[in-house]
């Protein structure tokens, strides 16, 4: 989709669709929308007047011209109570009027944009929100769908409507870097999206070896004999029940930096999770084919950082395995012996995800980083304590956890910390290794992360649940149903913000 910027005024242009956005304690109409009111017969101010129409966020009301004015139609769009705005909610309002836009068959919108009152007009974030917003709308998944043409609906051009020269610049700028993280977003939802038959190991490495084609982006590939080298025994052991062979991924952005920290992201690459030995219950086990969505996150963020040509030097560190019953398949009570030298006992094969990890964990040490953050689909306790409206936070630095939570506010990928406290590691303690791989039945959430920070002791680390927030079970205002694409939007907007860590 084309997404313009242009100067002018709303009372001359000749657009399908022009849209207007309202506050809802916004009693009468006021600047440019009074003109087309004026034009239609005051029908705006009735709808208000009446109630017929109040602008709470997300909703909106659309309305013919009659030829009246050179716009064809125009839509109001509520924002809720100004006082309240935030950069999410111009998000969610311009997803609203870009998909109710879409469905309705019309190919072009603009969008007034002073009619948002932009606390700050200089300021890129304010536009970035809105064609954020516009475009993670519009994703579908239909890949595998034969959707016959006269269904095949889609808005070909988005138009940033101004009347300020002076907004010229900031919008472009924002239109430029919504694009490129709207599209890393739509890399990763396909990728998680799509069934595990598609994306083995072996074919999640190749797509990160076609992502190293991006400036500035390494890839090397560990297959099963290096990994048995470096006495990886966590990817190793999980994978052992597959007939798909393990992959690592190691991608890095701007080696060569100068002066610059390194950041390293850790993403579970799960490409299906039957459970093994310790089978899932078959009820939503399609939805396992999202395993790997920590893993998907950080291949779709390093593409938008090698984009927008951020500073900062970026390793991807993702572990690749299917977790499968079969009679090589480990089972419950077997040692695992990881890179890092530690044992640990496989008290339950369906927690397999810390176990890959580990090993991971454990190499970053390598790049002497100045933060480590991991995404992970990691425990359904994450689901239960926070439900789906935010991401688990664990780690050993508050400063990162400072800067971690910051990132998620702005782009309203949310998280929330819970204790990583010395009495949960007593869960984790085994008779007969170093540790096992789950605690009671109590802190699940928790008591993985206690098992990942026992290879994260040599760095700044920060561990992100995502298993709430990866998938969406209905569509809302620019998240669809699948895939949600989180974490990459938060890690972007994490290296944006970066300064030099202390």
């Amino acid at each position: 989709m084309n997404v313009n910027i242009k100067i002018g005024f709303a009372e001359k242009e000749s657009a399908e669709l022009l849209v207007f956005y309202l506050y809802e304690d916004v009693k009468t109409v006021e600047g440019a929308l009074a003109f087309f009111d004026k034009a239609l017969n005051n029908a705006i101010t009735e709808l208000i007047k009446k109630k017929e129409f109040i602008a709470k966020l997300n909703k909106t009301i659309t309305l013919p011209t009659y030829g009246k004015i050179p716009a064809k139609r125009i839509m109001l769009a509520g924002l809720g109570k100004k006082k309240d705005v935030t950069f999410d909610k111009v998000r969610q309002a311009a997803g609203t009027t870009a998909s109710i836009t879409r469905d309705m068959g019309i190919r072009e919108v603009t969008g007034v944009i002073d009619s948002i009152e932009i606390p700050n007009p200089s300021s890129i974030e304010w536009y970035q929100a809105y064609v954020e917003g516009c475009l993670l709308a519009l994703y579908k998944f239909q890949r595998y769908k034969n959707v016959p043409s006269e269904e095949q609906k889609e808005i070909k051009s988005l138009t940033l409507l101004l009347s300020k020269k002076e907004s010229f610049k900031p919008a472009n700028e924002a239109a430029k870097q919504g694009q490129i993280i709207a599209d890393a977003v739509y890399f990763t939802r396909d990728l998680i999206n799509t069934p595990a038959q598609d994306k083995t190991p072996a074919i999640l490495a190749d797509t990160a070896k076609k992502l190293a084609k991006e400036p500035g982006i390494q890839c090397k590939v560990l297959s099963k004999p290096e990994l048995k080298k470096l006495g990886m025994g966590g990817i190793l052991g999980v994978s052992q029940g597959s007939i798909e062979p393990p992959k690592f991924i190691i991608l890095e952005y701007n080696a060569r930096a100068k002066n610059q920290d390194t950041i390293v992201f850790v993403g579970k690459g799960l490409t299906f999770d039957s459970g093994g030995i310790c089978l899932k219950q078959a009820k939503d086990m399609d939805q396992m084919k999202s395993d790997m969505s920590g893993g998907a996150a950080v291949l779709g963020a390093i593409k938008a950082i090698s984009r927008m040509k951020l500073p900062q030097h970026i390793v991807g560190l993702i572990p690749c395995a299917e977790n499968m019953p079969s009679g090589s398949a480990i089972k419950p009570g077997d040692i695992i012996k990881f890179r890092s030298g530690k044992t640990a006992e496989v008290a339950n094969t369906d927690a397999e995800g810390r176990l890959i990890l580990a090993d991971a964990l454990d190499y970053a040490e390598k790049y002497r980083p100045s933060a480590v953050i991991d995404l992970a689909t990691l425990t359904g306790s994450c689901v239960v304590a926070l439900g789906t409206a935010a991401s688990g936070m664990l780690g050993n630095n508050e400063e990162l956890k400072k800067r971690v939570k910051i990132a998620g506010e702005k782009t309203w990928e949310r998280v929330w910390e819970l204790p990583l406290w010395e009495e949960y590691q007593e869960q984790i303690k085994s008779d007969i290794a170093d540790i096992k791989n789950i605690g009671g039945p109590h802190a699940g959430a928790i008591t993985a992360a206690c098992f990942l920070s026992k290879f994260t002791e040599k760095y700044p680390w920060v561990h992100l649940d995502i298993a709430g927030t990866s998938w969406c079970e209905k569509n809302n205002a620019y998240l669809q149903k699948g895939a949600s694409g989180v974490g990459v939007r938060l890690l972007v907007q994490l290296v944006q913000n970066w300064s030099r860590f202390s």
